[in-house]
């Protein structure tokens, strides 16, 4: 079932849904109280945020966001459709290219992870459902406004 905040931004196009968003966002820093979690989680939640409006640019239909089954551990970031193929998508946030890059932290533990999960939201699809997993690079450097952000397609989930 989706929540209505999804339905919403299944109808919208994404520029209006990101201003939406990020007027919600301007509101609540000036009125709840301030995010006390570690800047690192803070920077992947914005980076996952930035992925999915990246996506619904790119025409993906995103269904649903940090996907958990009560069956399994781990999560899935974002799931959602490209035309007629089901996506599950790993989003990995990075500050710098310093380190290894994102695509290469999705290592054997994570990938088992998510292809169990994966493999429980299957059960609730039709049996000839076309799927792939995606990996989605989102760099935040320098002080640019933007982040750079590349996706690589068809990911093997092979540990």
């Amino acid at each position: 079932m989706l929540a209505s905040y999804q339905v919403l931004a299944l109808m919208l196009p994404a520029g209006l849904t990101r201003m939406i968003v990020r007027g919600l966002d301007f509101v609540a820093q000036r009125v709840l109280p301030g995010d006390t979690r570690p800047l690192r989680h803070r920077i992947g939640e914005q980076g996952e945020e930035e992925a999915y409006f990246h996506l619904r640019r790119r025409g993906y239909a995103i269904v649903a966001r940090n996907f958990r089954s009560p069956r399994c551990r781990g999560e899935i970031d974002l799931i959602g459709w490209d035309e007629d193929v089901l996506c599950f998508i790993e989003v990995k946030t990075r500050t710098s290219r310093d380190v290894k890059p994102p695509e290469a932290a999705v290592d054997r533990h994570k990938r088992r992870e998510i292809a169990e999960v994966a493999r429980e939201y299957l059960r609730h699809s039709p049996p000839s459902c076309q799927w792939r997993f995606d990996i989605v690079s989102v760099y935040y450097e320098g002080q640019t406004a933007r982040p750079h952000i590349e996706v690589f397609q068809n990911a093997s989930l092979a540990a």
